[in-house]
């Protein structure tokens, strides 16, 4: 796809297209950071667009950034004072911190949404969106707080890398590589694992999604929390998961039955049984699946079996070879995992921020600048009828940092 044409969208509003002030607004005043010092420059809704310009200009320090957007802030509403003098590294500090993570934490759940439509190449499965869940870490700085909160990862019999780790779940739409909903935590304590930063995103999902995960993140209780929100499940199974063909179906799938660990012995064959001949099942117990089963090659050069387990019971709404297909798509997660840690922050680059507050902030920030980018892409290569694949990231986000301190950039 072509830079110019790319470049004229993204003139069109960068980042506040899709992260617009008067979100900032409404997420600064429910999380109650409305107030600031007499006579500061750093108003919330200016700050909170400093800390996404800081994970776009990931290079620069505090006062490059914000000299970068001068112009622009000072052309703001609201401003008790000209900007005649950029803020220092010091204020900018003091100023992320009286406004915190909450409000960077509420605004990213007011404006992340899915930005495919119908026509966006690759967004669906017949009406389902295609969506997946994945998680990442960061490094953070070695500070004491930050040590404390996040902890080392290292292995057993290894020693802790060389910095503190946060983790981030997200769940993101397959196509543009937007992430919708996150989870922010640390990654080295017990509970601290992706299955549990997961955990608080299921209740979130939508009835028409089809969200895509891997064998890392089965439980059956988390499976069960996801499915009664309506949304339809893809996930590859473990290979230690008891899944009983119940019915040969004619695309090569089967039917099988979930069964709750709790469920054992007797119990658990009559539970089978049941499914079987077609009862009745109490969904605290058991849940009726498909399994879609096939091979790859693997890395050693032998074969390896994927097992789909997914809640689109009846092949006529999903062939074994289309949801086969599906799966493969949450590849793209890791494309955007990609653009967060490394086209935006950087290739081996660590976060700013000394304190875990700071931190979480931070990562709001990064999360809520590529969900703009993402966005902005998608909505670019669609109009132009093509797929957001077909985008270059590294150059989107070359233009959007051309583009960002431009005067056209609104409030």
């Amino acid at each position: 796809m072509g830079g110019g044409r790319l470049t004229d969208w993204i003139s069109l509003g960068v980042l506040a297209s899709w992260v617009p002030a008067d979100a900032i607004d409404d997420a600064v005043e429910v999380t109650g950071k409305t107030v600031r010092r007499r006579g500061g420059k750093l108003p919330p809704r200016v700050v909170a667009y400093l800390v996404m310009a800081l994970a776009l200009f990931a290079d620069d320090d505090y006062e490059e950034v914000a000299a970068r957007l001068a112009g622009t802030f000072a052309d703001w509403d609201g401003w008790e004072e000209s900007w005649d003098r950029v803020p220092t590294s010091g204020g900018i500090t003091q100023a992320r911190q009286r406004l915190g993570p909450e409000p960077m934490a509420e605004l990213f759940s007011r404006v992340a949404r899915p930005v495919a439509d119908m026509v966006t190449a690759g967004a669906f499965l017949g009406r389902r969106r295609l969506m997946s869940i994945d998680g990442l870490e960061w490094d953070v700085p070695d500070t004491p707080a930050n040590a404390a909160f996040f902890g080392f990862n290292g292995t057993k019999g290894e020693s802790p890398g060389a910095f503190p780790k946060a983790r981030m779940v997200t769940v993101n739409e397959c196509a543009s590589h937007a992430a919708v909903l996150a989870a922010i935590g640390p990654s080295a304590w017990k509970g601290s694992g992706e299955q549990s930063l997961a955990r608080s995103l299921y209740p979130r999902l939508e009835e028409d999604w089809l969200l895509i995960a891997d064998r890392n993140f089965y439980n059956w209780q988390d499976w069960c929390t996801a499915a009664d929100t309506g949304a339809a499940l893809l996930w590859r199974a473990r290979s230690d998961l008891p899944l009983p063909p119940l019915e040969l179906l004619p695309d090569g799938s089967y039917s099988s039955v979930l069964v709750s660990p709790a469920v054992t012995g007797g119990a658990r064959k009559r539970l089978v049984d049941d499914a079987r001949n077609g009862e009745a099942l109490d969904p605290a117990r058991g849940r009726r699946v498909r399994v879609v089963e096939y091979e790859v090659a693997g890395r050693d050069g032998q074969d390896e079996l994927i097992a789909l387990v997914t809640t689109i019971t009846d092949p006529r709404e999903a062939p074994a070879a289309s949801l086969a297909a599906a799966y493969h798509e949450r590849w793209e997660h890791e494309g955007a995992n990609a653009q967060l840690k490394t086209m935006l922050r950087g290739p081996g680059k660590v976060l700013r921020s000394q304190s875990p507050p700071m931190v979480e902030q931070e990562l709001w920030g990064y999360l809520l600048t590529h969900y703009a980018i993402s966005a902005l892409a998608c909505t670019a290569a669609t109009a132009a009828g093509t797929g957001p694949d077909r985008v270059r990231p590294k150059r989107t986000i070359r233009a959007v940092r051309r583009r960002v301190a431009d005067p056209a950039f609104p409030p």
